[in-house]
């Protein structure tokens, strides 16, 4: 008796992205957020994510919750470990992106080259950079995970904004200044700038 592939050979045939975009009535991307801890990158996201489901889009969010604690459990903070952390989430996301899913990404990634490396992966044409630029001091006010605290007593080293460097993009698909706007008011812009770029078209 053959083998499943010898008796149908559309069997060992993956299904291509435009079909699965076609499903989904979408175009998959990745929207990169990216910012300083605190500075409203997940809690953006989630609106973000309520409005284009009120819309019929399809999302995953990818954050620190949700990758630390699975994918990358076995990473520290090393410079190395931070690099390979974005690589994963980065290779995550354009698995989810190519079957058509809009994909928002919600890391600190500080350094240029963090950045270019995810875009590198995902390709050009499905990677959004979002800066979501909110200035330290009120970061540090916010300070939800006591980390800007513990950073400040010496607790935590490199941590970005303290005692490591943030590199602010340069030429961002969309910079986002959040101070005296609310997060509704920002995941609407976000989204007014994604929506033509994720309808088929």
């Amino acid at each position: 008796m053959g083998m499943v592939g010898d008796i149908f050979p559309v069997f060992n045939q993956l299904l291509g992205r435009e079909v699965k975009e076609r499903q989904l009535g979408q175009r998959g991307v990745v929207v990169w957020l990216t910012g300083l801890s605190g500075s409203g990158k997940t809690s953006i996201a989630i609106a973000v994510e309520k409005e284009l489901y009120s819309n019929g889009f399809f999302t995953q969010i990818l954050d620190g919750d949700n990758i630390r604690s699975g994918l990358n459990s076995n990473l520290g903070f090393s410079a190395e470990d931070r690099l390979e952390n974005i690589r994963r989430i980065a290779e995550t996301a354009k698995l989810f992106a190519e079957c058509g899913v809009i994909t928002i990404c919600c890391f600190v990634s500080p350094e240029v080259n963090m950045r270019e490396k995810a875009k590198q992966i995902i390709g050009e044409d499905d990677f959004y950079e979002i800066f979501i630029n909110t200035p330290i001091a009120i970061c540090e006010q916010r300070d939800v995970k006591g980390l800007y605290k513990r950073a400040r007593a010496g607790k935590i080293e490199h941590f970005t904004g303290v005692n490591a460097p943030f590199d602010a993009p340069l030429k961002p698909f969309l910079e986002i200044k959040t101070e005296g706007t609310s997060v509704l008011d920002c995941a609407t812009i976000l989204v007014e700038a994604l929506i033509e770029r994720i309808k088929l078209k």
